[in-house]
C-alpha cells in the first residue's frame, strides 16, 4: 500500500471520526444502537467516495492538475501573486497547499471536498432542527440523506470539484442568522462568497434577514472584512488587492459565452436562439427582477416570515436565479440540491421537490460525465418549475400560519365546557382525546415521513447509479470546453 492510500485511509477515518462527534454534540446519538448504525452508515458513505477516488474528469486533467502543478513550478504559496486559474483565492490555498505534498493531489482535493460534505450534511441537521427539535431519527434521516445524496457524492468524489465547500458554510450562515447570531452568519456568507461565486444565488435571504430584525446594518461590515482577510495572504505574498477584490468580475467572462451548459435552465428550454447576447442580457434582467419581487413579498409580509418562509425563499432564490441566468453550468443548482432535502425531512408533505430537483441536476451530472443526454435537459427545466411551484406554495402556507390569530380554535370548545358545568370531567375528556389524537397524528406524521422520504431517497440513489460511467468518458470530453468555476 503507497504513501497516498494510507495517508488517504487515515485521514477518511479523522473525517469519519469528525462525523460522529458532530453527531454526538449535536446530541443525536442518544443509544450505543443509534451510535453503531450511524458509525456503520458514516463508513460506507466515507468507503462510497473512496471507490471513485482514483477517477479523473476533464475538469480534472484540464484544469485543477494544470493548476496545482503550476504552484509545483513557482514554489508554492509563492506563487498566488500570479493569476491562476479562474477559482477564487481562498481554494488556491489548498492547491498549494496540496503541490508541497508528497502524495498524489488528486486524493487530496477529493479529501477536501469529502470534509466539506460531512459540514454540509452537519449543517441541513442543524437546519432542520429547527423545525423538529426532538425527532431525533428526521435529524439523522437529513445528515445521511444529504451525506449518500448522489449530486453531492458525485461532485465531490468522482467529479472532484468543490461545491460543498461553499455550501455548507452558506446553510451554516442561514442557520445562524435564523439563532440570532448575526456575526457569525456574515462571517460564514463570506466565507461562502469568497470560495464560490455561486454563493450568489442564495445570498439574497441575508437581505429578509434584516426585514425581520435579525441583522442589522452593523453586522454587514462582517462581510467585506472576513472576505478582505480571506484574499490577504494572497495579497501578502504579492498579488494587487484591487486585483482580489474584483477578481469575480473577471471570472464571469471566463464562464463561456454559450447560454446553457448542460443545465435545466429556461435556455435548456428555448435552444433556438439567434441573438444571444440580447437572450443572455434578458435573462440577468429577469434574475434580477425575479430576486427583486421575492424581496419585496418577503417586505410587505416581513411581521409574518417564519422560519417556514425563510426556508421557503431560501429554495426559491436557489431555484430560480440560476434558473433565469444565462451561461449555467450542470452543478449550479447544488444549493437547490441541500435545501429541497431540508424542505422534504422538515415537512414531508413538500418531499416531491426534493425528487424533482434531484431528477434536474442529475440530467446535468449525466450529460458530463457520460457526454450524451439520458434525457433532454428542457426535461429537467420542467421538473424545476414543478419545485418552484412547491416552494412557493410553502412560502404561501407559511405567511398565512403566521398570519392566523393564535388560540381561535381552542376557545369555542373552553366555553361549551364552562356552560355545561362539567369542568373537571370535560377537561379530563378533553385531556383524554388530545393526548391520544395528539399520538395519533404524530405517529401518523412518521409513518408519513418515512413513506413519504423513502422513495426520495431511492429514485435518487437509482439515478445515481445510471451516472456511474465507465473510466473512458473523460477522454471523448470536448477539448474546446470552457472553464467552469
Amino acid at each position: 500500500m503507497d504513501l497516498t492510500i494510507t495517508v488517504t485511509v487515515l485521514l477518511l477515518v479523522a473525517e469519519g471520526a469528525l462525523a460522529l462527534w458532530l453527531l454526538l454534540r449535536a446530541g443525536l446519538l442518544p443509544t450505543g444502537r443509534t451510535l453503531a448504525v450511524s458509525a456503520l452508515l458514516i463508513a460506507g458513505a466515507l468507503g462510497l467516495r473512496f471507490a471513485f477516488f482514483d477517477y479523473r474528469t476533464l475538469d480534472y486533467i484540464n484544469f485543477l492538475s494544470r493548476w496545482v502543478q503550476f504552484f509545483r513550478d513557482y514554489d508554492g504559496f509563492r506563487a498566488l501573486r500570479y493569476e491562476i486559474g479562474n477559482y477564487n483565492i481562498p481554494y488556491l490555498y489548498f492547491l498549494a497547499l496540496f503541490s508541497r505534498l508528497p502524495m498524489d493531489d488528486l486524493y487530496l482535493i477529493k479529501l477536501l471536498s469529502t470534509l466539506s460534505d460531512i459540514l454540509l450534511a452537519w449543517g441541513a441537521a442543524l437546519f432542520c432542527r429547527r423545525f423538529a427539535p426532538k425527532s431525533t431519527a428526521r435529524l439523522l434521516g437529513v445528515f445521511f440523506t444529504v451525506l449518500f445524496l448522489p449530486t453531492v457524492w458525485l461532485n465531490s468524489a468522482v467529479w472532484g470539484q468543490c461545491d460543498s465547500l461553499y455550501a455548507a458554510p452558506l446553510v451554516l450562515a442561514v442557520v445562524c442568522a435564523m439563532e440570532e447570531k448575526p456575526w457569525h452568519a456574515m462571517v460564514l456568507a463570506a466565507v461562502a462568497f469568497g470560495v464560490k461565486l455561486q454563493a450568489v444565488f442564495v445570498l439574497p435571504i441575508f437581505a429578509v434577514f434584516l426585514m425581520t430584525g435579525k441583522l442589522s446594518w452593523k453586522h454587514l461590515i462582517a462581510f467585506p472584512l472576513t472576505y478582505l482577510i480571506l484574499v490577504l495572504p494572497a495579497v501578502i505574498m504579492g498579488r494587487p488587492l484591487w486585483e482580489t477584490v474584483t477578481l469575480y468580475f473577471h471570472q464571469t467572462g471566463s464562464i463561456g459565452d454559450g447560454l446553457n451548459y448542460n443545465s435545466p435552465s429556461v435556455f435548456s428550454v428555448f435552444t433556438n436562439i439567434e441573438d444571444k447576447e440580447s437572450a443572455a442580457t434578458a435573462g440577468i434582467v429577469l434574475a434580477f427582477l425575479y430576486m427583486l419581487n421575492l424581496l419585496a413579498v418577503a417586505f410587505a409580509n416581513r411581521k409574518k416570515l417564519n422560519d417556514k418562509a425563510i426556508l421557503a425563499l431560501c429554495l426559491l432564490f436557489a431555484i430560480g436565479i440560476p434558473f433565469l441566468l444565462p451561461h449555467m453550468h450542470e452543478r449550479y443548482f447544488f444549493c437547490a440540491d441541500i435545501f429541497s432535502v431540508i424542505l422534504a425531512f422538515s415537512f414531508p408533505v413538500f418531499s416531491p421537490a426534493a425528487l424533482l430537483v434531484q431528477f434536474a441536476s442529475l440530467l446535468g451530472y449525466h450529460a458530463y460525465l457520460k457526454m450524451r443526454y439520458l434525457l433532454l435537459m428542457n426535461n429537467g427545466a420542467a421538473a424545476l418549475v414543478v419545485a418552484f411551484m412547491l416552494a412557493l406554495l410553502c412560502l404561501i402556507q407559511a405567511l398565512r400560519e403566521a398570519g392566523a390569530k393564535p388560540g381561535r380554535r381552542g376557545r369555542p370548545r373552553a366555553s361549551r365546557a364552562s356552560s355545561s358545568g362539567g369542568h373537571s370531567a370535560a377537561a379530563r375528556s378533553s385531556g383524554g382525546r388530545s393526548r391520544s389524537s395528539s399520538r395519533g397524528r404524530a405517529g401518523t406524521g412518521r409513518r408519513f415521513t418515512r413513506g413519504a422520504l423513502l422513495p426520495v431517497s431511492l429514485a435518487g440513489m437509482a439515478l445515481a447509479a445510471v451516472c456511474l460511467m465507465p473510466p473512458a468518458l473523460a477522454q471523448e470530453a470536448s477539448p474546446q470546453e470552457p472553464a467552469r468555476p
